[in-house]
């Protein structure tokens, strides 16, 4: 049964499984917190306070905050588990701090960003017309509101609204053209939508653009997945037939209308208050989500069809907000690297950056950008679906029943499992852990290969020894035995599930040290990675590190900053600032198209190799 979580003074509330951490809870509401130590519970940055609800209370709290933070009901979210419904207050202090990104972060409540829509609503009355002063209504009008364009449409509705309704009432603007006339004052219902379509989930946020207060949020699987689960089967499919193209673009739209519904449910408000529509997505899910041919991006080189921003009627594509309302998509750099990368960048204010800095947005498709001396290269890796725990053998996504997590403990192998039932897979995360943990133990090879029988090193503990075993005639690991955890069959993960992490982590890894071949830099220069994303949450630093994912820098130089695409599709629906920051973002950034770097094949071979 999913518990409600809601998170003050944000009162961004999210629907999750009982038995998920707090920070996990925080990073699905979009909520990025201060955790230096990487959620190891040692720092005590991520202290929090349990308003009501059922919450964990465990010896990393008890160790990290006094008796009197305690008594007042401060947790570590890191460390504590949430188990029924519950209301968090997160101090300021906790939030993502040290860049403008805790400023953004923080302003999904409270709007510190300058707000500036484009949709706005002027109340207006005007003199009703006679001898001595026979203006056309046009005149009259514009004499009110101020410079401002009429469609076709709206001009032959005009003169019939105006004398109906006694030359009073609300003309709704986008820019400066009129799109639409309402009876009465409705000024103070004006709302929009901010997306992230990712090629795996989407994820929505209803913003009131008056207060610039989130009111709800939500999330779906892209549908798109059931037609393949990376970009390039998509865009294979639409080069197969054209048709397929609106088949891709309307399953996207339903996800959006479904999480449209749910939002102004949970907000109780009317779509039809619904005026404008923010997108941010790789290039492809851009492309799709327009009804943009994607299938140059399905060649050498990969050519994208627009950069800056594109705006259309979202009635043109069945979304179901007021008739007049408008959608836009984010503009794209080049290749893959889409809005959604232009979002994190305008989001985490990454030009800005005094020191060398990296931005790395796991997904599918992994966008990197590195920021050094005033100056920006971009790439895009096909990173694949292991992640996500697609093409993983006992793969699945982060929901009940996944193992999200691997440590050791008594010198056996212990699993994390979200809800806290009996396991039946493993998701990304998960794979991670296992992988490192493989490796310090030494069952694991630096060629990935998983070792068994006399291979294996001669210290390790019998409870270890025992889990390598053969299935199937291949080497696996039992990482949860279902005789002892309820399960009906045990998870397992093979030498086939290493070879898909080895391709990912590779082909990440490969883009990153290309970025900084080509700006004379060595991991060890890097400043700050940023881990965007909403899996990456979920990593831990140090294992990510291990296994070569992230470069090898202290662990403390990685920040998470949650789902940066979202927050920046955010920041340009509220502000048409924003959005011209996000033009000149575009022009800023170099783009590298690794499929025309002749040294990228070997970076990703010798990529695959985990590290010492």
């Amino acid at each position: 049964m999913p518990i409600t979580i809601t998170f003050l003074p944000l009162r961004q509330s999210v629907s999750m499984p009982a038995g998920i951490s707090i920070l996990e809870a925080a990073a699905q509401a979009g909520i990025a917190l201060d955790i230096p130590c990487g959620g190891a519970g040692k720092c005590g940055k991520c202290r929090v306070k349990v308003i009501s609800g059922t919450v964990t209370l465990g010896d990393a709290s008890r160790a990290a905050l006094s008796g009197a933070q305690l008594q007042k009901g401060f947790r570590l979210a890191c460390q504590e588990k949430i188990d029924a419904d519950a209301a968090i207050e997160i101090p300021a202090e906790s939030m993502l701090a040290g860049s403008s990104a805790a400023k953004i972060l923080t302003a999904s409540g409270t709007a510190t960003t300058p707000l500036k829509p484009r949709v706005r609503k002027l109340y207006f009355e005007l003199p009703h017309p006679d001898r001595d002063s026979p203006d056309a209504d046009q005149t009259r009008f514009r004499k009110a509101v101020g410079p401002c364009e009429f469609p076709p449409a709206l001009m032959r509705r005009m003169p019939g609204f105006l004398r109906d309704h006694g030359f009073s009432g609300t003309v709704v603007l986008w820019g400066s053209r009129c799109v639409a006339f309402e009876p009465g004052d409705t000024t103070r219902r004006v709302y929009g939508m901010a997306f992230d379509i990712g090629t795996t989930t989407i994820v929505g946020m209803l913003v009131d653009l008056i207060t610039g207060k989130d009111l709800a949020l939500g999330s779906r699987l892209n549908p798109q997945v059931k037609y393949g689960d990376d970009v390039i089967s998509r865009i294979s499919l639409v080069r197969q037939d054209l048709g397929n193209l609106q088949l891709l673009q309307q399953a996207s739209v339903t996800a959006l209308n479904e999480i449209i519904d749910e939002c102004i449910a949970k907000a109780s408000i009317v779509s039809h208050d619904i005026w404008e529509i923010g997108v941010a997505g790789n290039s492809i899910m851009q492309q799709i989500f327009c009804g943009i041919d994607p299938s140059p991006l399905g060649e050498i080189p990969f050519i994208a069809a627009f950069e800056n921003g594109q705006s259309f009627a979202a009635a043109d594509i069945g979304l179901r907000v007021n008739p007049a309302a408008y959608a836009f998509c984010l503009p794209q750099i080049g290749g893959f690297v889409g809005g959604d990368t232009v979002a994190g960048i305008i989001a985490t204010r990454l030009d800005t950056t005094v020191k060398p800095t990296l931005l790395v947005d796991i997904g599918t498709n992994c966008e990197i950008v590195l920021s050094h001396q005033g100056k920006m290269l971009a790439t895009s890796t096909a990173a694949g679906p292991a992640f996500e725990g697609a093409r993983i053998s006992q793969g699945m996504r982060a929901t009940v029943g996944a193992i999200e997590k691997i440590h050791l403990r008594n010198n056996d192998i212990a699993a994390g499992v979200i809800g806290n039932v009996p396991p039946v897979g493993l998701c990304g995360s998960a794979l991670i852990d296992a992988a490192a943990t493989l490796l310090n133990l030494g069952v694991l090879d630096m060629m990935g290969r998983i070792l068994t029988g006399d291979e294996l090193p001669a210290g390790l503990s019998p409870a270890i020894r025992r889990r390598v075993i053969m299935d199937n005639d291949q080497p696996a690991v039992v990482l949860a035995f279902a005789e002892s955890t309820g399960a009906l069959r045990s998870v397992l993960v093979r030498q086939c599930d290493i070879r898909q992490l080895q391709l990912g982590v590779g082909a990440i890894r490969a883009g990153i040290s290309i970025l900084l071949r080509r700006t004379g830099l060595t991991p060890e220069s890097l400043d700050t990675v940023l881990l965007a994303g909403a899996f990456g949450n979920y990593i831990r630093r140090h294992n990510a590190v291990r296994i070569g994912l992230l470069p090898q820098v202290p662990v403390e130089r990685i920040r998470f900053i949650s789902n940066s695409s979202a927050m920046g599709a955010r920041l340009a629906l509220v502000s048409t600032d924003e959005r011209e920051y996000a033009e000149q973002v575009i022009r800023s950034t170099t783009h590298i198209d690794l499929s025309l770097d002749q040294q990228f094949q070997e970076e990703f071979a010798m990529a695959m190799i985990f590290p010492e």
